[in-house]
Order: structure tokens, then sequence, then C-alpha cells
């Protein structure tokens, strides 16, 4: 693979790891091969408890699963790359045809950008961004999750640019976490990128270029996200975005098609979460820190190296296990997690600005409730 110093554009304007990470010790697959790991990875992945308590019942694991069932069942993008609805080189015959006729379509970087957001947004993106690709963005392995393979991972040549692109989640189902019916909107959003990264990836070859769609799967979504322009990182790990704050989901395609780049747009997020530390409060597991940023991990599932905050995902996913439930109670008593309003964007306007209203405005957010976690059977009992 070129590398990004060779290439036309200067490095990303904030910190890139020096290495990259192997995908076999993201928590999710260390789960499946260590030692340590693997108990909880049993208790939350296969052995089904229903509860009577509202969001633990057998109606809220059906809803949650129902959520999955496209990436589960044709995705495959939490499980291994180029494969499924990711698939690189699994093109079907009928497109075949159309691919292999006529010569690529020529336009102009800016105005193929343009063409392509329009398509991304169409096919059901709510924020889509272009990037360079940082050599470093790329998973060094994977570890397959079907066949318990570990090996190198690398992109075909040429597919240096990427279009990244954010999926809204529910906001009322999501303040519900830690419960089924929260469990839902994540799912959800699985599947959709799914859908979402398959098309706008046939549209790319269509017009004769090759495309890579992922989700989970060969690269960071994170730092693809940010250099893209949606959003910066934050305390909890996750990309705050300006409109959804973190609750979204993330897919990209990568693609050897001629792009224009957007560039990072900071607003005020690492600043604000210096004074806030709402999610590393409400964690249950308090696998978030309440401290400065670090240059190094708790643990082999951090990408360590750069200053940051550092969430410890073994005590995370340990409460996934207990819990036999995902988790999403960081992103939903994030102030930032608000649903586009006048009183919300006059807010984010100001936090973008200046920081000096920043501990009256997380002060506010508690005042108001916003952090209270709604009952799982008000979903239920809505009309």
């Amino acid at each position: 693979m070129q590398s990004f110093h060779e290439r036309d554009e200067a490095a990303p304007p904030f910190p890139v790891a020096a290495y990259r990470f192997d995908q076999k010790n993201e928590m999710f697959k260390r789960s499946l091969w260590d030692e340590k790991m693997r108990s909880h990875g049993k208790r939350f992945y296969e052995d089904v408890v229903y509860q009577k308590r509202p969001g633990y019942q057998k109606l809220d694991y059906a809803f949650r699963n129902a959520t999955w069932n496209v990436e589960w069942g044709f995705g495959f993008g939490v499980s291994r790359s180029n494969s499924g609805l990711y698939s690189w080189d699994h093109i079907p015959a009928k497109m075949s045809r159309f691919i292999e006729t006529g010569t690529p379509v020529r336009e102009s970087p800016e105005s193929m950008s343009r063409i392509v957001k329009q398509v991304a947004r169409f096919l059901g993106a709510d924020l889509v961004g272009i990037c360079q690709v940082h050599p470093n963005w790329i998973y060094s392995h994977e570890f397959n999750t079907i066949t318990r393979e570990h090996y190198p991972i690398e992109t075909p040549e040429g597919c240096q640019n990427a279009i990244v692109m954010a999926l809204e989640m529910d906001y009322e189902s999501l303040r519900t976490s830690p419960s089924g019916v929260a469990g839902a909107a994540t799912g959800l959003g699985y599947s959709r990128m799914a859908f979402l990264a398959n098309l706008l990836a046939a549209f790319i070859r269509g017009i004769g270029y090759q495309a890579i769609p992922a989700g989970n799967d060969t690269a960071l979504s994170i730092p693809l996200a940010m250099a893209a322009g949606l959003g910066e990182w934050s305390r909890m790990g996750l990309l705050i975005t300006e409109k959804y704050g973190p609750r979204v989901r993330l897919c990209k395609v990568l693609t050897d098609l001629p792009l224009r780049h957007d560039v990072y747009r900071p607003f005020g997020v690492v600043e604000f979460c210096k004074v806030c530390q709402k999610c590393a409060t409400a964690c249950p597991s308090q696998a978030i820190p309440h401290g400065d940023m670090t240059s190094e991990g708790p643990n082999v599932s951090s990408h360590s190296g750069i200053r940051k905050w550092y969430v410890n995902a073994e005590k995370c996913f340990a409460f996934w296990a207990k819990n036999r439930m995902d988790c999403t109670s960081c992103i939903q008593v994030c102030p930032f997690n608000k649903p586009p309003g006048i009183a919300h964007d006059v807010v984010r306007g100001i936090i973008r600005r200046t920081p000096v209203f920043n501990r009256p405005f997380v002060w506010m957010d508690k005042a108001l409730g916003y952090d209270r976690p709604y009952p799982a059977d008000r979903f239920w009992k809505a009309t």
C-alpha cells in the first residue's frame, strides 16, 4: 500500500497511532478465543435467560434479534470482511454485465463527490463525508468469527478514498438502555449499515471503479469519520456528530474513484468532555475513565499510542455479559444526544465557539432530566 505521506495531501490534523490494530484484539473477537473473556462471550451470545422485568422478556429479545437479522443473516460485517453484503469481489452476474461494458464515467473529483453524496443520502445515509485513507486505519489482521481463522488483511491496490456514512439511531428507544428495546435501535443500525454500504458500492462499481463496502470490518470507522468531517472523538470512545451526538452507526466504502476530500471539523466536543464526565458516571461497569487523557489503554483491546481517553473494553463487555443485553447508557446520557431543535442547536453553536459555558450546560442537562432513562415498557405502551 502506498505511504500516506507519498500522496498529495498532508497527514490528518489529529493524532494517528503508529501501527495498525489487529482485529483479533477487538473485544467481541476476544470473547471467542481469549480464555479470560470466553465465559463472558458464552453468557452474552449463547445463554438465553428471559426475565419478567420490562426490557428483558421474550418479546424484547425477539424485537432486538429481528433488527439484527439483515446483519446476522446477510451482512456479516461483524463476522468477517469481503463476505455477504460487504463482499468486495462477489458481484452478481446481472451487475457484472453492466460493469464490464463501456468505459468508466469521467467526472471531476468535485462533481463526482457531489454525485456520490447525493446517492448515499438517497440510499439512507443521514450524514456522509469523504476522506483519504491513512494506512494505519486498515486492520493489520482479521479474525474471522465463522472459521476462527486469523490472517493479514490488505485492501485492493488504489482504494485510498473512503466514503463514510452515519446512520441515526432512534432517540426514544435508546433512552431505555440497557434494555432489549435500546438494543433494537443498535441492531437496526447494523442492518441498515449493510444495506447502505452494499448499494453504494454497487453504484460505484456500476460507473467503473473498485468499491469495498465495510461495516465494523476492514478498517477503523471512527478516525475515518473524523477525517471525513462527520465529528469528533470523545471520552466514551465513540464518534460525536454535531447533529446526532453519539447516536449513530458508521459504515464506509473504500474506493479508487477520484473524489474531493472533506476536512476534519471539530466543534468543541473534546473540551466539553473534559468537564462533563456524565458518561463515565453513568457507565454501569465504570469502564469509561473519569480522569485525564493518557497514551496507553488498559488492555490489548485498546489501540494505544496516542493521547486520548481509553475505554476499558473488558469491564464494558463483562457488564454486557452480566446484563445479557448490549448497553448504550453512555450514549443515552451524553448531552450531545439530542434530537435536532432550535434550543439544542443554539447550545451546540455556543459550544462550538467557546468552552466558557460548558459547565453550566452540563448542569442544565441534568436539571432538565435528559439523562434519566425511560422504562422499557413505555415503548410497548405507545399508541
